[in-house]
């Protein structure tokens, strides 16, 4: 047997699965989906404003909130004159662009590929499997990379030492996309959504938002490298290359090892980093470091609002020191093309912010979002239905939703307006909101079939058995996203109850 086939009669699952991916499929592109949010927004004002639908402001004493009717004269002035304003002041489309400028580098000049290879082929035999989820686990640094460069690297280490390689194209795959959000340093995703959980807490507390920062989840994620790592590790080894059983498909590879420029490059990028972060501290340890805040306090100081130019510039000085030591950068001209490249590959996302921006900022203007979170969190009140309950149905809901809606920030950019405010009302931070957003966003992703790289996994896989599909890539990736689902609720849990905080600065429960 070289790869377990799908079943001619499929079960309960295969059939759900099948229709998650037909009704995905007849959904429209996410940027006609916001134009038609925005659309229906805009009806919606006028239908409730007609109704004098009302709720008092939680937090500002007196003040009522009422729909602001966008389809009156002064809604329709504001939709035409705030079309550009809500485009450039949609909160992620600064904050990525700028990020990826450094991630770009790292990536386009090879380090980012160098640096997983060797990762990869430096550790014993019998320490690979862990090694390919945790650097799976560490790729989404380098936003997608990991997909294309780790995942069929996987497959191949596992069929060179004679094991199932499908087993390692799945390890390093968990990795990669289920574990998507944990990360041992910050990555653009944190500025992506953090954006948007900051702008959503602005509608309910303008106060608490501003001690909002992009490291929100950062310890969380932390603790989480190490913990998916050892149950990613455990389900690749007992479960998935068990069931896979004996690979007999005679195809084995040899991965080519680094060149002698690229080990002296990736020497030197460490160098470089090493350095970098050594001249960054100087901005924050010290007392009189530039980045602390008045006092010298460290939590909400200038240096977590200024989180985004770090990102760019602990990316960017390696890359380039890598780039240039293995020649793969001569010069300006080099590093402005790599640039350049990398925002030409941010185009579809540029179009995507600009109809995501029409719809958040008509969905503030109106009150909508305020007025749906107040209501919601009063009905949940009075059914009692809060605490770790109602963190799981967010993490259900949110994954549910993710079958359907692969990009993470568009799903955030229409979730984050209610359900943030309404989780303030209950007494949850918005940093707790976020977190439980992101494992249910990430613990989904290797089962959702419109996930944009599913099928790009899917070719890798068919090199060592054309006849692998859907069905069987779903089926092997299930055990990872079970495990790693059941096990990051487990650490929230713990979170929950012991009360630590999620990141710096950055609390469970809300107070005003």
């Amino acid at each position: 047997m070289v790869f377990l086939t799908e079943n001619k009669k499929k079960g309960f699952i295969g059939r759900s699965l099948d229709t998650i991916e037909r009704v995905g499929n007849k959904l429209p592109h996410p940027v006609t989906l916001f134009a038609l949010f925005a659309v229906l927004v805009i009806i919606f004002s006028w239908f409730f404003s007609t109704l004098g639908v009302t709720v008092e402001h939680p937090t500002q004493e007196g003040e009522i909130l009422v729909v602001t009717n966008l389809l009156s004269a002064e809604g329709i002035n504001y939709i035409f004159t705030s079309m550009v304003g809500n485009f450039t002041g949609f909160a992620p489309l600064g904050t990525v662009l700028v990020t990826m400028l450094g991630i770009g580098i790292a990536e386009r000049s090879g380090l980012i590929s160098g640096a997983l290879r060797a990762l990869v082929m430096s550790v014993p035999n019998q320490l690979i499997t862990a090694a390919l989820v945790f650097g799976g686990i560490m790729s989404s640094m380098a936003a997608d990379a990991g997909y294309v460069v780790l995942t069929p690297l996987g497959a191949v280490l596992f069929a060179g030492l004679g094991r199932h390689p499908l087993a390692g194209l799945a390890a390093a795959f968990a990795g990669v996309s289920a574990g998507f959000s944990a990360n041992l340093l910050l990555t653009s995703l944190d500025p992506l959504l953090g954006s948007l959980t900051q702008h959503a807490a602005e509608m309910y507390d303008p106060v608490y938002a501003e001690t909002i920062n992009y490291a929100m989840n950062y310890y969380f994620m932390i603790v989480s490298v190490f913990i998916l790592t050892i149950v990613g590790t455990f389900v690749t080894d007992k479960i998935v290359e068990p069931r896979l059983g004996n690979y007999e498909g005679g195809i084995t590879e040899k991965v080519e090892g680094l060149t002698s420029l690229e080990k002296k490059g990736l020497k030197g990028a460490l160098v470089a980093f090493i350095i970098t972060i050594a001249a960054l501290a100087l901005l924050i340890v010290p007392t009189w470091g530039p980045l602390r805040g008045p006092e010298g306090e460290i939590i909400n100081s200038p240096f977590f609002a200024s989180l985004v130019p770090v990102i760019l510039i602990m990316f960017f000085v390696p890359g380039f020191v890598y780039g240039r030591i293995t020649k793969s950068i001569k010069g300006d001209k080099d590093v402005a093309e790599q640039l350049s490249d990398t925002m030409a590959t941010m185009g579809a996302y540029i179009v995507l912010a600009f109809a995501a921006g029409q719809f958040v900022a008509y969905f503030n203007e109106t009150n909508l979002g305020m007025i749906m979170a107040v209501q919601g969190a009063e009905f949940l009140e009075t059914t009692g239905f809060t605490g770790i309950p109602l963190i799981l149905t967010f993490i259900v809901v949110a994954g549910f939703i993710n079958l359907f809606i692969g990009s993470a920030s568009a799903k955030w950019a229409i979730m984050a307006p209610v359900f943030v405010p309404m989780m303030m009302g209950l007494g949850y931070s918005p940093e707790l909101t976020q977190l439980a957003y992101r494992i249910a966003d990430s613990t989904t992703n290797v089962i959702s079939p419109l996930m944009p790289y599913f099928a790009i996994v899917i070719a890798f896989a068919q090199k060592y058995d054309k006849k692998i599909g859907i069905g069987t890539l779903i089926s092997t990736m299930l055990p990872y996203s079970i495990a790693f689902s059941i096990v990051w609720v487990i650490m929230l849990i713990v979170w929950l109850t012991l009360g630590i905080d999620l990141g710096p600065g950055s609390p469970i429960l809300y107070t005003r």
